[in-house]
C-alpha cells in the first residue's frame, strides 16, 4: 500500500461519472509527461529493469480502426503494468507513412497519379482535395512527377498522424509522445540505406533479371509475403498441340499464353505419355516445335496429365523453367498486355500475322478471346471452354490475377534459396519466447516453406530509395554489375536528385555519365528495422540526430514485440532477418501475438474490405475504459468478435468502480496503522481473498495471461461491492461501535487501494480519478500490489462467500415473498454445514445489519447453506 504522506483526506465529487474522464486526464498526463521514459535511469538501471517495446508502426493512411484499438490496449496493458513493477518502459510509437497505402490515399484524395516521365512543376496544385470515400479512375488522375507528388503525401500523412496520435491519446496508450518516428523521416531513410549498404557489402543484398510477380494495377513487383491465393472465374480449354499427323491434347485456362509456350510437360512416371519425352510438338496457330519433357511436378489426374510451360504462367512454370533450364519466351509487359512488336521464335512462322493484328498491345483478356476464336476456327480447340473457379495469386491489396513478369528487382537472401540459412532463421525462431506459444509454429512454417529471396524493390514513389547509381557505358545502357554505392555519411540521400562521388550533375543519363536506381524499398524493409530506428541505433550520418550508441546499447535485443498473427510471415520474420544478419541476435526476447477482430459474418476487420468499425465514436458513446475493457477480454492469439454489449460491461465496471469508491473514501479517517486496525473476522476473510487475489494477478501477468488476471481483478471486486460492503455498511457507519467501525473502515481503505492498482493497467481513467481523490501523485506511477499491502492474511475467506450466501439467500427470500430489500425478518432458519455455521456465527451481526435481521436466527444442519422458514414483515411506505 501506498505510503501515508502521500495520502490526502479524500475530495469526492457528488455524482462521479465515466464521461469526460478522457478529456480531464488526458491532458493532465501530456502536461506532466507521466508516461515520458527517464533515459538516465534506464542507463543507471540493471537490463532487467528496463522494458522496450517495439511497437507496431500504424500505417498512416486514411482512419483507425478497433482492430488497431484491440492491439495497442494489449500492448498498452502490458506497458502500464510493467511501469507499475518498478521498470522503466521504453515505448515508443512510429508512423509507418510510406507504401502502396499512402500512395493510393494520395491518389484519391488529390486525384493525381505518379509518372516518372512527367515534369517537375514548381507551381502545381491538385485538382482535389479531399475526394475521401471515392476511387478516383486512373484516367481521371492528373500525371505528375515524383517531385509534386511526395510532398502530397508528406502533407497528407502529416494529417493523418495528427487524428491518430489524438485518438490513441484518448484510448489512454501510455507510449512517451516524445520517442515518435515516422518510416520516412531522415533517420528512418538513413537506418534503411545504411542497413541495405551493409547487406550489399556482405553479398546478402543483390541484383537479379528473373521472373516475378508483378501487379499490373499498382505497377510494381510483388513479393511472396504479400500474396493471397484467391478464386477466379475461369474456364478449361482443351487445345491440340501437334506431333506428326497425331494431335496432343494439353488443357488450359491460359489459351493466349500460347505464343509463349516453352515444352510440353508430363510426369516422368505416366506410361501414356512415355514416347513423347525427348520428342517435339508443334504448338497449334503459331507453329513454334516446342520439346516434351518430364518432370515431377506434373500431375497425371489433373486435367489431360500434360501440361504446357509457358514463360511465365504460374509459379510452377516458374520452376520448371528454371530446374529444366527451358527458354525464356516472355510476352506479357509490365502494364498488363502483350509486347507490341511480334516475337523473334513467332516471325515468319504461321501465326506471325495473327500475333500482329490480333494479339500486340492487347490486354490479357482481348488476347485471351482473340486466341480462343483462332482455335476455334483452326479446328485446335475441341470442344467448347467449361467455366471453372482456377486459384490465382493476387497481390494482397490488388483487385486483379497477378502477373510473372521478368524484370531486374532487388533481393535480400532469406533462406528461401538457401538451406543453412534458412536452418538459423529457424533457429533464431526458438530463441524467441510466443505468446501463445504455438505461433512459434507459424513462424517456422512459413520460413521452412520459402521457395525464393525477399523481394525488397517496389516501382512506387513514396519511399526509401537505394542508395545506388550505375554508370552508363559508351551507348548509354547502365551497368547493373557495378553498382556505385553512397557514402554512409551521406545519408539519407536520393539518387534521382543526388550525385555519386567522381561525378558532376551534367553526366547524369549521359554515356559515359549515370544514372539512379529508379526503384524504392519495399515498406518492409524500413519497418523490419524497427526496433534500430527507435532505440538510437548509430548511423553514420547522425541524420535527424537521434543516434544513442549508449541506449542502443542497453535495450537492444528489446523486451516486446506486440503485433497480430497475419503479419508473422512479414514483418516479424523481416525483423528477424535483419537482425540476424545486422548484429547476429535476436530483436527481441518476446513476441506477443494478437489475434482479429471479427465482424459479425466471422471475417476480419479490415479497412480494404470495408467492414471496419471506427473507434471514434464508439469510445465517445462508451467511454475508453470500457472499449479498453472488451479489448483486454480477448486472449492473446485468438480472434475476437466485435461486441459493443462487452463494452456496456465494461461501462457499468467502470462506473461501479467510481461509485464503490465513493462510499468506501466516504466512510471516514481511520488513524494509525490501517493494517493493525483489522480485526472483524468478515474483514480478515477479505483480505484473505485480497492475498490470494494479488498472487494470482501478478502471476497471470507474468506468463501474459493478464486476461485472466483481469478476470479474477473483477470477480474479486464484485464480491467486495455486492457482498462485502452490503454486509459491512451498518458497521462501517458506527453501527457495532467504533474498534468495530474502525476495521471495517481499514478494509475498505486497503482493499480499495489495491484494487485500484490491479485494474490501472486496464481502466486507466477510472483508476485515475478515484487515485486522485485522496492521493497526490499518479496511480500510474504507484507500485503494483504485493501480498505485504493487503493486510494480515490470518482470515479465511470462506468466511465472506458463507455469509454473503446467507444474505443472498435471505434476499431471495423477500423477492419470492414480492417484497422489497427493507422488508424486516423476524425469524429464520439458516441450514449449513457446521463449519459453514460457524463462519456465519462470528459475523452474524454484519448478517442481521445487512438482511434486515430483527428477530431470531435458528441453526441447522445441511449438506448446503440454505435459508428456511423466513417469518417476513412488509416494510413501511416511504415517507413522501
Amino acid at each position: 500500500m501506498t505510503d501515508a504522506a502521500d495520502q490526502k483526506t479524500p475530495r469526492i465529487p457528488d455524482k462521479p461519472t465515466v464521461d469526460g474522464l478522457e478529456d480531464k486526464w488526458a491532458a493532465v498526463w501530456r502536461e506532466q509527461d507521466t508516461y515520458k521514459f527517464d533515459r538516465e535511469r534506464a542507463l543507471s538501471l540493471p537490463r532487467d529493469q528496463v522494458f522496450s517495446i517495439d511497437t507496431p508502426p500504424p500505417t498512416a493512411s486514411g482512419s483507425l480502426h478497433v482492430g488497431h484499438v484491440f492491439g495497442y490496449t494489449h500492448t498498452d496493458v502490458v506497458a502500464r503494468y510493467q511501469r507499475m513493477r518498478g521498470k522503466e518502459v521504453f515505448y515508443p510509437l512510429g508512423w509507418d507513412d510510406n507504401g502502396l497505402p499512402t500512395e493510393r490515399r494520395v491518389q484519391n484524395y488529390y486525384g493525381v497519379r505518379g509518372d516518372h516521365s512527367a515534369a517537375y512543376d514548381p507551381d502545381f496544385t491538385p485538382p482535389l482535395r479531399g475526394a475521401e470515400g471515392k476511387s478516383v479512375k486512373a484516367a481521371d488522375q492528373v500525371p505528375i512527377s515524383r517531385a509534386n507528388f511526395i510532398p502530397l503525401c508528406d502533407e497528407l500523412t502529416t494529417e493523418d498522424e495528427k487524428a491518430f496520435e489524438s485518438l490513441f491519446r484518448r484510448l489512454g496508450v501510455s507510449v512517451d509522445w516524445g520517442q515518435t518516428y515516422r518510416t520516412i523521416d531522415d533517420r528512418s531513410r538513413a537506418v534503411a540505406q545504411e542497413a541495405f549498404l551493409h547487406n550489399l557489402e556482405r553479398g546478402q543484398a543483390y541484383q537479379a533479371e528473373a521472373p516475378g510477380l508483378w501487379d499490373v494495377t499498382f505497377q510494381s513487383a510483388v513479393a511472396q509475403a504479400e500474396l493471397e491465393a484467391r478464386d477466379y472465374p475461369g474456364a478449361f480449354h482443351r487445345v491440340a498441340f501437334h506431333h506428326g499427323d497425331e494431335k496432343v491434347h494439353i488443357e488450359t485456362t491460359r489459351p493466349e499464353l500460347i505464343p509463349a509456350c516453352v515444352a510440353l510437360i508430363a510426369h516422368p512416371d505416366d506410361e501414356r505419355y512415355q514416347a513423347l519425352f525427348g520428342s517435339t510438338v508443334t504448338s497449334p496457330l503459331f507453329g513454334v516445335e516446342i520439346p516434351v519433357v518430364a518432370h515431377h511436378l506434373a500431375e497425371p489426374d489433373k486435367g489431360a496429365g500434360i501440361a504446357m510451360c509457358c514463360t511465365f504462367g504460374d509459379l510452377t512454370d516458374v520452376t520448371w523453367w528454371r530446374e529444366l533450364q527451358l527458354p525464356t519466351r516472355s510476352i506479357i509487359t509490365r502494364n498488363g498486355r502483350l509486347q507490341g512488336e511480334t516475337p523473334a521464335w513467332i516471325a515468319g512462322g504461321p501465326g506471325e500475322q495473327l500475333y500482329a493484328e490480333g494479339l500486340a498491345t492487347k490486354t490479357v483478356h482481348s488476347a485471351r478471346v482473340a486466341i480462343v476464336d483462332a482455335l476455334r476456327e483452326s479446328g485446335d480447340l475441341d470442344g467448347e471452354p467449361k467455366p471453372t473457379q482456377r486459384k490465382a495469386n493476387f497481390f494482397e491489396k490488388g483487385d486483379k490475377p497477378l502477373e510473372i513478369v521478368t524484370s531486374r528487382q532487388w533481393y535480400l537472401t532469406n533462406g528461401g534459396r538457401d538451406a543453412d540459412l534458412r536452418k538459423a532463421l529457424v533457429a533464431r525462431g526458438e530463441q524467441i519466447d510466443f505468446h501463445p506459444s504455438f505461433m512459434r509454429s507459424r513462424y517456422a512454417n512459413w520460413v521452412d516453406g520459402l521457395n525464393g529471396d525477399w523481394l525488397i524493390s517496389r516501382q512506387r514513389f513514396f519511399g526509401v530509395p537505394f542508395p545506388v547509381w550505375y554508370p552508363l557505358d559508351a551507348d548509354g545502357e547502365p551497368d547493373h554489375e557495378h553498382p556505385i554505392p553512397a557514402a554512409p555519411e551521406t545519408l539519407p540521400m536520393d539518387p534521382a536528385t543526388d550525385v555519386p562521388p567522381g561525378y558532376t550533375a551534367e553526366q547524369r543519363g549521359v554515356p559515359g555519365g549515370f544514372v539512379g536506381d529508379p526503384d524504392i524499398m519495399d515498406t518492409w524493409a524500413t519497418s523490419s528495422l524497427s526496433p534500430q530506428i527507435a532505440t538510437g541505433w548509430p548511423v553514420a550520418g547522425n541524420a535527424g540526430g537521434r543516434n544513442d550508441a549508449e541506449l542502443f546499447a542497453k535495450i537492444f535485443p528489446m523486451d516486446m514485440r506486440p503485433q497480430g498473427h497475419d503479419i508473422i510471415r512479414t514483418w516479424l520474420f523481416a525483423t528477424v532477418v535483419r537482425s540476424h544478419f545486422e548484429h547476429d541476435t535476436v530483436p527481441w526476447t518476446d513476441a506477443a501475438i494478437n489475434g482479429w477482430i471479427l465482424d459479425p459474418d466471422r471475417k476480419k476487420m479490415s479497412k480494404s474490405k470495408g467492414n471496419a468499425v471506427t473507434p471514434e465514436d464508439v469510445l465517445t458513446q462508451h467511454s475508453a475504459d470500457a472499449v479498453r475493457y472488451w479489448a483486454a477480454s480477448g486472449r492473446l492469439g485468438m480472434d475476437a468478435a466485435y461486441d459493443e454489449s462487452q463494452m456496456k460491461v465494461g461501462r457499468r465496471l467502470a462506473m461501479k468502480l467510481l461509485n464503490a469508491s465513493k462510499f468506501a473514501l466516504g466512510m471516514g479517517e481511520v488513524e494509525g496503522d490501517l493494517a493493525a486496525a483489522v480485526t472483524d473476522p468478515l474483514d480478515l476473510a477479505l483480505l484473505a481473498g485480497l492475498h490470494t487475489l494479488v498472487e494470482q494477478a501478478t502471476k497471470y501477468f507474468e506468463s501474459w495471461d493478464y486476461t485472466r488476471s483481469l478476470e479474477l481483478t473483477e470477480a474479486f471486486f464484485w464480491t467486495f461491492c455486492d457482498d462485502y460492503i452490503e454486509l459491512i455498511k451498518d458497521r462501517a457507519y458506527g453501527g457495532q461501535g467504533d474498534a468495530a467501525a474502525a476495521s471495517a473502515r481499514a478494509t475498505l481503505r486497503i482493499a480499495l487501494d489495491v484494487q485500484l492498482r490491479l485494474f490501472a493497467p486496464f481502466l486507466p481513467y477510472s483508476t485515475e480519478e478515484v487515485w486522485s481523490w485522496w492521493h497526490e501523485d499518479s496511480v500510474h506511477h504507484a507500485s503494483w500490489p504485493v501480498t505485504d499491502e493487503c493486510g494480515p492474511a490470518t482470515g479465511d475467506p470462506a468466511a465472506l462467500r458463507a455469509v454473503g450466501e446467507a444474505l443472498a439467500g435471505i434476499r431471495k427470500a423477500k423477492s419470492d415473498a414480492k417484497l422489497g430489500m427493507r422488508a424486516e425478518v423476524t425469524a429464520l432458519t439458516l441450514a449449513a454445514p457446521a463449519d459453514t455455521q460457524e463462519l456465519v456465527r462470528a459475523s452474524e451481526g454484519d448478517l442481521r445489519a445487512a438482511g434486515k435481521l430483527t428477530g431470531s436466527l435458528e441453526y441447522a444442519d445441511g449438506d448446503s447453506l440454505e435459508i428456511r422458514d423466513a417469518q417476513l414483515v412488509p416494510p413501511p411506505p416511504r415517507k413522501k
